[in-house]
Order: structure tokens, then C-alpha cells, then sequence
């Protein structure tokens, strides 16, 4: 399977809910082979169908831990529930989180310690996922793009406006805007 193009910010699939899976078909099953395989391109600790323009309910994710475990996996419809987000500033140092439709950046954003997810895998089994930390934020932040919500979009003015000044520079936030992971270059 080809790898796709992320689309950039400025896409509409990007900011529009997305829609349930209603079958897994060979077709879904299809997607979530080349989701993996652009993610892993990329690469990438997760990705949502809607940053590559499928605006359905799917991500994947994969990540391993400071011992070397892996962590990899698909959830399909996903629910999610998470404890109330401490107050206060985030550490720029402990959690700032970059995202494939905003290449290259990272921002501080607080987000909840501990979330629980629950959907379906591709064989239609239940999946329930009880995560902390990094593996919460990553859960959280793929979530967030099946409800239309880029991480930038829940950063505080200053760092949003710096964001914007970012997009103008790259000529990104324009529909259709994209980039191939593992082949384009996000110095230029």
C-alpha cells in the first residue's frame, strides 16, 4: 500500500466531526494498513483517518516505552474518558506535543494524567485501553482529530499566535495543503 499525505491545518476534513465506522469492510481494513504505514513514515506516535482527508471515526497508535515495550494498536469508533486536567501552566518541558498536521512544531499543552478509551479493533473485538501519561496525551490528542480539534486549537493566545505566524511562513493553512511523510522536507 502507498503511504498517504498528511493534510496540513487547513484542510476541511481536519476541523469537521467525523463519521462512525458503520462496517469493517476490506476497505477499512485497507486504510488502517497504509494509516500505519504513514504514521510510521512519518514518523509518528499516532494518526488519526481524518489527517489523511477518510473523515471517519479511526486511529492508530504505537509507541514505545522507556523499557523498549511496544505499544501499537487501532481503535475504531472510540469513546473516551479522562480525568479533569490539573490547573495551571503547562511544563513546556514535560508537555508539549507535536502533531503531524502541524509538521515540524511542538507546544506545551495540558492535557489529563489518565484517560480510559474504549472501541472496536479491526476483527470487531471490544478494545479497552486504561493509559497514562504519554500513552493518555497520545490517546487524547488522536481523539481530539474524530471530533474536528487540532492541538493547536487548545493553545493559549500567545503560543496560537505564534502558530499563525508559523502557518503564514510555510504557506500552510489553505486547503489541500499537505505533506508526504518520509519524502517531504519540513525545513523548507
Amino acid at each position: 500500500m502507498a503511504v498517504r499525505p498528511i493534510r496540513i491545518m487547513g484542510d476541511p476534513v481536519l476541523h469537521a466531526p467525523a463519521a462512525p465506522v458503520e462496517q469493517i469492510t476490506d476497505e477499512i481494513r485497507s486504510l488502517v494498513t497504509d494509516m500505519f504505514e504513514t504514521m510510521d513514515a512519518a514518523p509518528g506516535v499516532g494518526l488519526a483517518a481524518p489527517q489523511v482527508g477518510v473523515p471517519l471515526r479511526i486511529f492508530t497508535y504505537s509507541y514505545e516505552d522507556d523499557e523498549g515495550l511496544p505499544w501499537r494498536g487501532v481503535v475504531i469508533n472510540p469513546e473516551l474518558w479522562m480525568l479533569p486536567t490539573v490547573p495551571g501552566e503547562p511544563d513546556p518541558d514535560e508537555e508539549s506535543e507535536g502533531c503531524l498536521s502541524f509538521p515540524g512544531e511542538r507546544f506545551p499543552l495540558r492535557r489529563s494524567d489518565r484517560v480510559r478509551v474504549t472501541g472496536h479493533d479491526l476483527e470487531g473485538r471490544p478494545v479497552s485501553l486504561d493509559v497514562e501519561g504519554w500513552r493518555a496525551r497520545i490517546l487524547q490528542h488522536e481523539f481530539d482529530h474524530l471530533d474536528g480539534v487540532l492541538y493547536i486549537d487548545r493553545l493559549d493566545d500567545g503560543e496560537w499566535k505564534t502558530v499563525q505566524k508559523i502557518a503564514r511562513k510555510r504557506g500552510w493553512g489553505r486547503p489541500g495543503s499537505a505533506w508526504m511523510p518520509g519524502v517531504d522536507d519540513l525545513d523548507a
